[in-house]
């Protein structure tokens, strides 16, 4: 092998290391210890727009992931289940908060302790039993259906403060004879205010977000006191953020189309629409398409690819999408403050994430990632194995302290330098090639001996 061989394999490998951040597999530790909680409906940018001191205190010590792009449709259930699945709403099979199946001629939430809607999802805190652990979840979306529950759970009841909450999760964590390594918590606010009064009102807004910094105050305090602070890695985030709605951007259906002739399954902002049993589906969607100018109507079939939203018997042969901050109503007596559920490119659907613990690089931030990423991302942490989905753990590797991760104009810069360096040492190694050549024999001038027409002689 020459020497400029011997250089590019060398060069190549090193860059390949950096660029497709290949790290250290090896646990965090012997019995990692995960703790993730949500605040529902905290929208991204309330970390710029209001005085957080408490959140901000534990981003410094740890990582931000500035937007999380979460799945569509931007609702409260199918958020919370892709978190601790990593699957799009049409593979774990809740499609939206309302639902109907035409299979089974069942409409959820109505049947919402019925294994059959959760069947097709496995979530982490059961994973971690099946590979030999223990998980403890409290009122988490979904946790108290008989076919979802961990071996420790509370039964949803907003009527259990916060606090109360953390104080049965930390006994969990901490149990002397068989402590869990996985937790989830799951608190309503900001999002039961965001919609009372959208994510405008600042006025209102700062009180709410003000308790909900309090509460992250209570919990780090309790981690702290608790010796927990140092050893367990806690992921606090969120499953949707809130638009600003009013009065004055309103579909009303009733406009367009005779509410006769289709049942609305969802409401606004996303409306699943089915079709009367002797109504013509292409008819009912041509009224329904040229309804309003701020609002997009899908045949099933044509629902946009990035939505990840068409494979599923739940999800109804038409789908109407409003634009931001308008509601698609039958009539005007709704209550107008903040609403989600809107297209998941908006940032203000996005919420946000933030993590600290020896899992975790500190003081670092991170752009974004998206929400069926974090799965992958908790497997790692926990040493599972984990169920097949729809993440990508490369995407969340930057946030990890035993992972190599270098980002993409960093990237760019050693691409190119390594080939200014490859160029530069080619040239030089061409260059002393030549200047040590071996040189050509030297041999003595022979004269002609032709001693008539030699000038020497006379």
């Amino acid at each position: 092998m020459t020497m400029l061989s011997r250089v590019n394999l060398l060069l190549t490998a090193i860059v390949s290391g950096f660029v497709n951040c290949h790290g250290n597999d090896a646990s965090i530790s012997s019995i990692p210890k995960l703790l993730l909680v949500s605040f529902d409906g905290f929208r991204a940018d309330y970390l710029k727009n209001y005085s957080l001191p408490n959140l901000q205190n534990f981003i410094e010590e740890g990582v931000l992931v500035e937007h999380v792009t979460n799945i569509f449709i931007t609702k409260t259930f199918p958020n919370h289940l892709t978190i601790v699945t990593g699957l799009y709403a049409e593979s774990h099979g809740i499609v939206a908060n309302y639902m109907f199946d035409p299979i089974a001629n069942k409409t959820f939430p109505s049947s919402i302790q019925d294994p059959f809607w959760w069947n097709e999802s496995f979530p982490i805190w059961l994973t971690n039993e099946k590979e030999g652990h223990k998980s403890g979840v409290a009122m988490w979306p979904g946790s108290d259906v008989p076919y979802l529950r961990p071996s420790l759970f509370l039964d949803y009841d907003p009527n259990i403060a916060f606090e109360q909450r953390v104080d049965n999760v930390t006994t969990w964590l901490t149990s002397a004879n068989d402590p869990v390594n996985f937790a989830a918590l799951y608190w309503h606010e900001p999002d039961s205010s965001g919609h009372k009064y959208g994510p405008e009102d600042v006025g209102n807004m700062t009180v709410v977000l003000k308790e909900v910094d309090k509460k992250i105050d209570y919990l780090i305090k309790k981690l702290q006191n608790l010796g927990l602070w140092e050893t367990l890695n806690v992921i606090i985030t969120s499953d949707h953020g809130m638009a600003q709605c009013s009065k004055d951007r309103v579909i009303d259906l009733d406009k367009c189309i005779d509410r006769g002739s289709y049942t609305l399954v969802d409401q606004t902002p996303v409306a699943a629409i089915l079709p009367g049993p002797k109504a013509n589906i292409t008819q009912v969607y041509n009224f329904l398409k040229n309804c309003s100018i701020y609002m997009k109507a899908y045949l099933k079939e044509d629902i946009p690819n990035r939505y990840h939203y068409k494979h599923n018997n739940r999800i109804q042969p038409i789908i109407l999408v409003a634009d931001e901050g308008w509601s698609i109503v039958q009539n005007k007596s709704i209550s107008f403050g903040g609403n989600h559920g809107y297209d998941n490119a908006l940032p203000s659907m996005h919420p946000f994430l933030a993590a600290h613990g020896p899992a975790f690089r500190k003081g670092y931030r991170h752009s974004t990632i998206n929400n069926i990423d974090i799965y992958p991302m908790m497997c790692h942490i926990l040493g599972l194995k984990g169920e097949p989905n729809n993440g990508t753990f490369a995407n969340t590797k930057c946030l990890l302290l035993d992972q190599w991760c270098i980002r993409l104009p960093e990237a760019i810069g050693i691409v190119v330098g390594v080939i200014m360096i490859l160029t530069t040492l080619t040239c030089l190694i061409i260059i002393t090639k030549n200047k040590i050549a071996s040189p050509r024999t030297f041999s003595r001038l022979q004269l002609q001996e032709d001693d008539d027409d030699d000038p020497l002689i006379d």
